[in-house]
C-alpha cells in the first residue's frame, strides 16, 4: 500500500529532520537577520528589529514602573578595572575582545600597495564589554557617598562583545544587543529582594508578552555568573525540547563594592560597603521566540511582540475596483490602529504592493504575523473580509462583516495569545519526567537515531558536586538548568548520581 503523500512546507527541512537547519531557514524565510561580514555577528534587519524594539519598549516600561531609570556607560573598560575583580574576569577572560592601539597608519609594501598597520599603542588596553559591572562600579563609587543616595537603580540598553566560537543568529554571536540593570543598595535584604523581582519582572514578560511558560530558579554554584554569591534564572524549553537560559538576576553580595569601593557612610555614622545586583535579557530572546512557536511554515509571533498584529491584502483583479479596495483596506487599518487591547493600539498594515496575491500571503505566513486579512471586490459588495489566523492552518479561513471583525478583534487576539501560551505549556509539560536512575538519565538523554529530537527536562534528585556535572556535560551534553523554585520540586529522595540523600529535585536539560 503507498504511503500518504507528505504535507507541503515553506520551510525546509521542516523541524524533525534538522531541527538547526530549520531554524536558520525559519530566521531566513521571515527576513529577521543575517550573518554580517564580522565573523560571528549579524545583522539585525527591520522586521526582525522590530520584534526587538517591542521588547525594548516594553520591557523598559516594567522598569520604571519599579523604579529603575536608564543612564549609559562607555563600550571600552580599562584593563585594570577587570583586574580588581579576579572571579569576574577569570569567568570572561576567554571571550574578551581587546583594543590595544588608537591610531592607523598606512604603510607602503614591497609590491607597491598600501596597508593599514595599527599604531599608536594604548598605555592600557581596554576590553570591549563583555558585561559593565566594573566600569558601573566605578561609576557608583563616584556617586554614592551618604545611605541617602541609596539604593540606586539603573539600567542600560546597549551592544555587548563576547568572542563566540560557535555562533548562531540571535542565540550566540559575537555582538549582541540587550539590557543590564545594575544597582546598589544600603541592605542585603534590599538587594536580594531587587535580585528576587526583577526575576519576577523577566518571568511576567515572558509569560505574558512572548507566550513562553519558563520555570524560576537558582543557578548550581558551577552555573553561577562569575563574581555573584546567587544568580536566579528563567529557563524556557523550546520544540526540540533543549532549554534557554532566558533572563538572570544576580545577587553580587560586595565583591564588587570592595573591588570598585563603593563605599558609603552609614546611619551610624561608619563607613559601609555596598550591596549590589546585576541583571539582563539579551536578543537571545527572539531565537527562544523562534524556537518555541514556529512552525514547518515559518515563524509564529504572539500579537503583544508582533510587529503587525492584523496584515490586510488588498485583492485587485480588475483596475477598476482597484481603488475601491484599497480604501476599504486603509479604512479598515485605521480603525483597527484606533482600537486598543491590554493598554495598547492595535498595530495594522496594509500591504499594497504590486504582488500575486498568493505571493504576499505565503511572505506574511512566513513572517509570523498574527491575523492576515484580504478584501477584494466581492467582499466589497457584501461589506464584508476574509482573515486567517496564523496558529492555525494556513488555509483556514473566516468571513465574517467588518463590523463584526474590528468589534472582536481584541478578543481574537486575545485567544491567539493566550492559545500560543497554553500549547507551549503543554508541551513543555509533556516533556518534562522525573528521573530517579542513572540509566534512565542515560536513556532520556541519548538519541537513537541520527538528528532525532530527544529529552527534555529531567527532573532529578541531585547530591552531586561541581566535578560531577562537569563530567555529565562532558559525556552527555547535559547540564544542570536550575535548582526550581516552588514546593513541587521538594522531596526527600536520593541522587540518581551518588546515592546520597537529596532533599529536592533539579532540573537537567541540553541547552543552547
Amino acid at each position: 500500500m503507498s504511503q500518504p503523500a507528505k504535507p507541503q512546507s515553506a520551510i525546509s527541512p521542516v523541524r524533525e529532520e534538522n531541527f538547526p537547519e530549520w531554524y536558520q531557514e525559519v530566521i531566513k524565510a521571515a527576513d529577521l537577520a543575517e550573518n554580517s561580514e564580522v565573523r560571528g555577528c549579524m545583522v539585525i534587519k527591520p522586521f526582525g528589529y522590530g520584534i526587538w524594539e517591542n521588547i525594548q519598549r516594553q520591557l523598559d516600561r516594567m522598569f520604571k514602573d519599579t523604579g529603575h531609570v536608564n543612564a549609559y556607560f562607555p563600550l571600552l573598560i580599562p584593563l585594570s578595572y577587570l583586574e580588581k575583580e579576579a572571579a569576574h574576569v577569570e569567568g570572561f577572560a576567554k571571550e574578551c575582545a581587546v583594543v590595544t592601539h588608537h591610531r592607523l597608519e598606512s604603510v607602503k609594501q614591497a609590491d607597491g600597495s598600501m596597508k593599514m598597520v595599527p599604531t599608536g599603542e594604548l598605555a592600557e588596553p581596554y576590553v570591549i564589554r563583555p558585561t559593565s559591572e566594573t566600569i558601573i562600579g566605578a561609576a557608583f563609587a563616584r556617586w554614592v557617598q551618604s545611605y541617602r543616595d541609596l539604593p540606586l537603580l539603573i539600567n542600560q540598553w546597549c551592544n555587548v562583545m563576547r568572542w563566540e566560537m560557535r555562533p548562531r543568529i540571535f542565540l550566540r554571536t559575537a555582538e549582541f544587543l540587550w539590557q543590564e540593570g545594575h544597582t546598589a543598595h544600603e541592605t542585603k535584604d534590599e538587594a536580594l529582594h531587587e535580585t528576587a523581582q526583577m526575576l519576577d519582572v523577566y518571568e511576567s514578560f515572558v509569560r505574558d508578552h512572548l507566550a513562553i511558560p519558563v520555570i524560576m530558579g537558582e543557578k548550581s554554584e558551577r552555573e553561577r555568573f562569575p563574581g555573584a554569591e546567587q544568580t536566579l534564572c528563567i529557563e524556557a524549553m523550546v520544540q526540540d525540547r533543549k532549554a534557554i537560559q532566558a533572563g538572570t538576576s544576580h545577587f553580587l553580595g560586595q565583591n564588587f563594592s570592595h573591588a570598585a569601593n563603593i563605599t558609603f557612610t552609614g546611619r551610624s555614622g561608619g563607613k559601609e560597603l555596598a550591596w549590589t545586583t546585576s541583571w539582563g535579557v539579551s536578543t537571545r530572546l527572539i531565537g527562544t521566540l523562534i524556537m518555541a512557536h514556529s512552525d514547518d511554515d515559518g515563524l509564529i509571533l504572539p500579537p503583544r511582540i508582533a510587529p503587525f498584529q492584523f496584515v490586510i491584502l488588498p485583492v485587485t483583479p480588475k483596475e477598476e475596483t482597484r481603488q475601491a479596495v484599497l480604501d476599504a483596506c486603509h479604512a479598515l487599518a485605521k480603525s483597527l490602529r484606533g482600537l486598543t487591547w491590554r493598554g495598547e493600539p492595535m498595530t495594522a498594515h496594509v500591504d499594497a504592493r504590486d504582488l500575486a496575491g498568493g505571493t504576499k500571503n505565503w511572505e506574511w505566513i512566513k513572517k509570523g504575523v498574527p491575523v492576515r486579512i484580504e478584501i477584494g471586490p466581492r467582499d466589497l459588495e457584501k461589506a464584508g473580509l476574509a482573515f486567517a489566523r496564523r496558529d492555525k492552518g494556513a488555509k483556514e479561513k473566516e468571513f465574517p462583516a467588518v463590523a463584526d471583525f474590528t468589534a472582536s478583534a481584541a478578543d481574537l487576539l486575545e485567544s491567539i495569545q493566550e492559545g500560543l501560551l497554553a500549547r507551549a505549556t503543554a508541551f513543555r509539560d509533556a516533556n518534562m519526567v522525573n528521573i530517579d536512575t542513572k540509566e534512565a538519565f542515560e536513556a532520556f538523554f541519548t538519541p537513537k537515531a541520527e538528528r532525532e529530537i530527544h529529552g527534555g527536562f529531567a527532573l532529578c534528585h541531585w547530591a552531586g558536586t561541581a566535578a560531577d556535572e562537569d563530567n555529565l556535560q562532558k559525556q552527555h551534553g547535559v547540564t544542570m538548568r536550575c535548582i526550581p523554585a516552588g514546593d513541587q520540586y521538594v522531596e526527600n529522595g536520593t541522587c540518581f548520581l551518588t546515592g546520597q540523600p537529596s532533599p529536592r529535585r533539579v532540573i537537567f536539560a541540553k541547552a543552547y
